[in-house]
């Protein structure tokens, strides 16, 4: 992700939108951005600053010139509809859907004509957000890292990091449209190094606890965790079960939390 060039889309969509509110009303307006995110306040907490730095390095300070209507799932994938569609009914300026391809979609189908910047780890084409990279058309743009694509490289480096496992497991979330395509890439990948593949599903905590106690069972040599918000949201809970279970274990990103005591 490259803060600068979504904070300029971001900022871009709500100067335009602000400059059409002086010429209608003769009087400033405070501009509207719409957060949405399916992960928590407190794992976005330094990117959310991040955000907060790059919106002043173009003149904009929360509560000050521009307002900002936060709307955080929580990892909880089946409320970002819902979410989307209230900032949508609030007539929001924008919609900063930050919390990857699900955000994204879940923008998209709230509204049509609301300017939508998203930032996203996977091909934003190959999931119906966009119809184009160069040219996306409608009202959504923004940026992805295409951080899922690497998925099957970790997969490749886990096993040079303990080359005597002969199986391992992946862990996705289903309720994530991209879960599919992961398991697809990440199973040829297998193929191509002679492994076994355990493919395992979590859709919540209670999930989580299931899974961990099948590893147990299932002797794999190494745990790969999926690209995912919901994992993102975890990744303490996740990091303090995988050291339980003393498995190698490789993940998206660190955890920005302890687990609790």
């Amino acid at each position: 992700m490259k803060r600068r060039e979504f904070i300029i889309l971001v900022g871009a969509a709500v100067s335009g939108v602000a400059g059409s509110f002086v010429v209608r009303a003769q009087q400033p307006a405070m501009p509207v951005i719409g957060f949405l995110n399916v992960a928590s306040p407190e794992l976005f907490a330094t990117r959310v600053a991040a955000f907060f730095r790059g919106l002043s390095e173009f003149g904009y300070v929360e509560g000050r010139n521009v307002s900002i209507e936060y709307r955080w799932a929580n990892g909880d994938y089946a409320l970002l509809p819902a979410l989307a569609s209230d900032l949508a009914r609030r007539q929001v300026n924008v919609i900063a859907a930050t919390g990857g391809i699900p955000s994204a979609l879940a923008a998209k189908e709230a509204t049509s004509t609301v300017p939508v910047v998203f930032v996203a780890g996977s091909d934003p084409v190959k999931f119906g957000v966009v119809a184009n990279l160069n040219r996306p058309g409608g009202n959504v743009t923004g940026l992805t890292a295409f951080t899922s694509e690497l998925v099957p490289k970790r997969l490749e480096l886990v096993h040079t990091l303990t080359p005597a496992a002969t199986s391992i497991a992946l862990l996705v979330n289903p309720n994530n449209p991209i879960a599919q395509s992961l398991i697809d890439d990440v199973q040829a990948a297998a193929r191509r190094q002679n492994l076994q593949l355990h493919v395992l599903q979590a859709r919540d905590e209670q999930d989580l606890d299931r899974v961990f106690a099948a590893l147990a069972d299932l002797r794999t040599g190494a745990l790969i965790i999926g690209t995912d918000g919901f994992f993102d949201s975890q990744s303490a809970k996740l990091g303090a079960m995988a050291s339980r279970l003393a498995m190698p274990t490789i993940y998206q990103r660190q955890s920005s939390r302890r687990p609790a005591d």
